[in-house]
């Protein structure tokens, strides 16, 4: 809650900063699908390797990382879960009809 003027009167907000934080707190919400996570995931990976990152840059996106990584895993998961339920709960290797 916004604090109040001496008048009784709730304080304006003070105009949103764009800086690294907020592009942070942007980046960690939950990805629309797992190749969109899997692809940002990707981005960290190449832009900690490439070493030109500065330390407190590097740990919110190895923080980051985690949390995608988090994700693509329940999302895998819940693929496993769902190809067992449609085999009678017994997981099955997939078979393409091309022969691959």
């Amino acid at each position: 809650m916004r604090p109040r003027d001496t008048d009784g009167t709730r304080t304006a907000r003070p105009p949103r900063k764009h800086n690294k934080e907020n592009a942070m707190a942007k980046a960690s919400k939950a990805p629309a699908s797992f190749e969109t996570a899997l692809a940002q995931l990707e981005d960290i990976i190449q832009a900690m390797e490439s070493g030109d990152m500065p330390l407190e840059t590097a740990l919110g996106s190895y923080k980051q990382g985690i949390e995608l990584i988090k994700f693509c895993q329940t999302k895998l998961a819940d693929a496993e879960q769902q190809l067992k339920i449609l085999e009678n709960n017994e997981l099955k290797p997939l078979e393409l009809s091309n022969g691959q």
